[in-house]
């Protein structure tokens, strides 16, 4: 069944204000759902034993290949105005594989974080079950003030022959609380990194798409309004990730 144009026979301007404005609709929505999640790191910033981490560098590696991908894209929008179709589709084939890379490179900086007990862990119970268990914060390994440190009631935690103090408090150490204290921030990390990548995949499947339409002649250079909402999508993405890193590693 061939595919109807709902825009058939209206000035293009009309399909290309359209097309923007239900894109920008999708990244509000997106942007919304990610202010929600940062926001609630906020609200528990202060509340509990807060970890600070150095960013892994396969997260340095996503930020490389997120901004070369904006670019790959940004020549495929310009090979497709310049009305050489082909040489945008190898722009935006280069684009999906850098996005795959992307991909990869977020699994494996918090695969990374994960194998320093960021995340969680498997045991066995009782009843010889296998259950799954979020580290506490107190279980991270690696050198502490270097590879990682803790933040208690607004301060940095320092570690002495074994037990964690508040500077503030040198006579009263905060061990067993550190011990106990679910890792909140490592959480809320890998919840906004595989969301952030949940949403790259939808904008991947959106490439795909692209890909096939520019084969079969339906995105050309007369029309490819889909083609330059699709780089609004992905630059967002892109802003987005760098956004967050900065956030969750620098600024917060």
């Amino acid at each position: 069944m061939a595919q109807v144009d709902v825009f058939q026979g209206l000035d293009p301007a009309v399909k290309y204000r359209t097309k923007k404005m239900m894109m920008w609709f999708i990244v509000f929505a997106v942007l919304m759902l990610f202010a929600g999640i940062t926001s609630a790191m906020i609200v528990m910033h202060g509340k509990v034993i807060w970890m600070h981490a150095i960013p892994p560098m396969a997260f340095w590696w996503s930020n490389a290949i997120i901004v070369l991908s904006s670019i790959t894209l940004v020549m495929s929008v310009r090979a497709m105005r310049k009305g050489t179709a082909s040489t945008s589709k190898v722009w935006l084939a280069l684009t999906f594989v850098l996005g795959l890379l992307f991909a990869v490179s977020q699994h494996n900086g918090w695969q990374d974080l994960n194998s320093r007990n960021a995340g969680s862990y498997t045991y066995q119970t009782e009843s010889g079950l296998i259950a799954t268990k979020w580290n506490t914060a107190g279980r991270m390994l690696g050198n502490y003030g270097t590879d990682f440190w803790f933040e208690m009631q607004g301060q940095r935690l320092v570690l002495e022959n074994g037990e964690y103090y508040i500077p503030t408090k040198p006579d009263s150490p905060v061990t067993n609380v550190v011990m106990t204290t679910f890792n909140a921030s490592a959480a809320l990390i890998s919840i906004l990194v595989y969301v952030h990548i949940a949403h790259l995949v939808l904008g991947l499947l959106y490439m795909v798409r692209l890909f096939w339409r520019m084969h079969r002649g339906a995105v050309h250079p007369g029309d490819f309004v889909s083609l330059s909402t699709a780089g609004v999508y992905w630059h967002f993405l892109g802003v987005l990730w760098l956004y967050l890193f900065a956030f969750v590693f620098y600024i917060f």
